[in-house]
């Protein structure tokens, strides 16, 4: 079962070689348009950047609205701000749309909100597939609960180095039950984290925070050379003490997907929930994945020569050593 189970996952873990350092930060582009007067609007466009690139996407607004002045714009760590000033021509939003030119072909989220004078807000998430919103004249919770839900499936899904810790804990864990217990304790600490970050409680440096989950993937490497060996260790009796002590960690990690996009204190509590929520259907979706390929492979009865046997155990412990190293080097280089 275990060699099985070993090889079943292989394949998933040498995924993560091709991923970057820091798969898990999302960086959205951020369109904010504010109505300060009947009229007048004030839009602020943020931007990542790739080194001292900006990525090449742009928005565009409704016809109606015509800039006054020239852009004002700084740039700010990893990314470029940009405050402009428009005049409608007295046609209300309502029906019009707004399109970010360029999104399709990047792999990156658009977070929009609109505040009106009236008091009406409106909030969507752009993506590469529906780059575009048509504004309506009433602002919809639902459709943007799924937006945070989804932005949080898909955190989780191409945060390469938090699958790898899972993946770390899977190949620990002995038994079914404990592998709930473990699963679970993961998912309270970095729920806990995750809320405090996100309301504002506690600040994690991002360089540091990324050395230290980088730590956390190299820690479970010995740990599954251990188990190969038949022998003990305080981790390998009780997984989920580790999983709850780094996923406090991991938590933190998330919360920077929803710190770059900068939530108004009125969504935050909204966005703070379907988000989580969105991370844990993807967390478990993933070991779903997993299990399903190890019945796969036992009913079929696919044996594996050993190197494919070992190859996930020591692509943890080695991406968490690169990671370690190459995350520390960034941190003291700036780059």
């Amino acid at each position: 079962m275990r060699r099985l189970f070993l090889a079943s996952i292989g394949l998933l873990a040498a995924l993560a070689l091709a991923e970057p350092s820091n798969a898990h930060e999302i960086r959205p582009a951020l369109l904010d348009i504010v109505e300060r007067s009947e009229g007048w609007y004030e839009v602020t466009w943020k931007v990542p950047m790739r080194g001292n690139a900006r990525l090449a996407i742009q928005p565009v607004l409704p016809e109606g609205l015509t800039r006054i002045g020239e852009p004002a714009g700084r740039a700010v760590p990893g990314a470029w701000i940009e405050r402009m000033t428009f005049k409608s021509d007295g046609a209300p939003l309502a029906g019009e749309s707004i399109f970010i030119d360029g999104l399709s072909t990047l792999q990156i989220d658009t977070m929009l909100r609109i505040n009106l004078a009236s008091g009406v807000s409106h909030s969507a998430i752009l993506r590469p597939s529906s780059p575009s919103f048509v504004i309506p004249e009433r602002p919809s919770s639902a459709a943007l609960a799924w937006s945070y839900f989804l932005v949080g499936v898909k955190h989780i899904l191409e945060g390469v180095d938090h699958l790898l810790f899972i993946l770390g804990l899977l190949l620990i864990v002995r038994s079914t039950s404990m592998l709930i217990k473990t699963i679970t304790a993961f998912t309270v600490a970095h729920s806990i984290t995750l809320a405090i970050a996100t309301l504002g409680f506690a600040n994690t440096p991002l360089p540091p925070l990324n050395v230290l989950i980088a730590l956390s993937i190299l820690f479970l490497g010995p740990e599954i050379v251990r188990v190969w060996r038949g022998q003990t260790s305080f981790t390998i009796r009780h997984p989920w003490v580790v999983a709850f002590a780094f996923g406090l960690l991991h938590g933190f990690g998330f919360a920077s997907g929803l710190e770059t996009i900068g939530l108004p204190t009125y969504e935050i509590v909204l966005a703070l929930l379907m988000f989580n929520i969105g991370v844990e259907v993807g967390q478990l979706f993933f070991v779903a994945v997993i299990l399903a390929m190890v019945h796969s492979f036992r009913v079929l009865e696919i044996r594996w020569p050993q190197w494919a046997e070992l190859t996930p155990g020591y692509a943890v412990g080695s991406l968490g050593a690169f990671w370690t190293i190459q995350r520390t080097v960034m941190m003291f280089t700036g780059i």
